[in-house]
């Protein structure tokens, strides 16, 4: 949301009327702040993992939300369709995915190795928020690929984990 707001800030991305409030001052101060908090909270082991419980739920709304917000001309039932199935529906999977990641790392490495999956997901979200604004369908290809190699290295971690509890 905070690429998003930055961008309908300096006129370089088009919102619908009703979401223009994310396109001001307050709201891009309001995001900066929240962004900066939730990185910084993201590099404290057992803080990320409370984070995780709250942000799986909040990445549905604001996925639903930064999608509702670029859709200007459709009908107001499709647009919020759309929104939800494609907005609320890749960002909450993305969230779930990278908080059984964490979960999973706590576990293996204490908390240490958090810290390489928090870097991982911050130049993720970067690189995935700025191609959504240059090449949206790249952008798409980009979180697909990302999600088939996570789900590929999370199953291949719970095989492992199975196999040395037998």
């Amino acid at each position: 949301m905070l690429i998003m707001s930055g961008a309908a800030y300096t006129g370089h991305l088009s919102l619908d009327d009703n979401f223009a409030w994310l396109g001001t001052p307050p709201a891009l101060t309001m995001l900066s702040v929240a962004a900066l908090a939730e990185i910084a909270a993201y590099y404290i082991p057992g803080v990320d993992n409370l984070l995780d419980s709250l942000a799986t739920p909040a990445a549905l709304i604001a996925g639903t939300v930064v999608s509702a917000a670029v859709m200007t001309d459709l009908p107001p039932m499709v647009k919020w369709t759309a929104a939800v199935i494609a907005g609320g529906g890749i960002a909450g999977l993305t969230q779930g995915v990278t908080a059984m990641f964490r979960a999973k790392s706590t576990v293996l490495t204490g908390g240490i190795g958090n810290v390489v999956l928090a870097s991982l997901e911050l130049g993720g979200a970067l690189l995935v928020s700025l191609l959504a604004l240059a090449a949206p369908l790249a952008a798409l290809a980009v979180v697909i690929l990302f999600l088939w190699v996570a789900l590929r290295l999370l199953r291949r971690l719970l095989r492992a984990t199975h196999r040395s509890n037998d």
